[in-house]
């Protein structure tokens, strides 16, 4: 199977760089035209993939890996204006010990996207659920 990351099973113990907080947009899998979002904060990526998993995250060598393992290209990458970087921490820790549950329209990683930015008190929009076309 190709890499997808490391569990995300705690995460409060390292403080993320929230100042550096991106959405990344990467190419989709099969039929997947909208693409797949993940957090970017600092050196380190967070993403949801599977049906009922935990999140995954890795640091910048694990994206490269990410990348080539699973044939994907990132699309565009967009700065985040984090007000409230403990806020964002918090929720992404929330995240790290439950499941996601993937329900492809509205729970997808997109959502998973926003919640994170959300809770630290960003305005991103959620006009789709299409990665590819809601941060363009």
């Amino acid at each position: 199977m190709a890499y997808r990351g490391e569990r995300l099973m705690s995460c409060g113990a390292v403080p993320f760089d929230w100042h550096q907080a991106h959405v990344v947009v990467v190419s989709g899998t099969g039929p997947n035209l909208c693409g797949h979002a993940m957090v970017n904060a600092g050196r380190f990526y967070f993403h949801v993939d599977g049906l009922n998993d935990y999140p995954w995250f890795m640091n910048a060598q694990g994206y490269k890996r990410y990348l080539h393992e699973n044939g994907k290209r990132e699309i565009y990458r967009r700065w985040v204006q984090i007000p409230d970087p403990d806020a964002a921490q918090a929720k992404l820790e929330e995240y790290s010990i439950r499941r996601w549950r993937w329900l492809v329209l509205p729970n997808n990683c997109a959502s998973f996207v926003e919640e994170v930015f959300k809770a630290g008190g960003s305005d991103v929009g959620s006009w789709t659920n299409c990665p590819r076309a809601r941060w363009a």
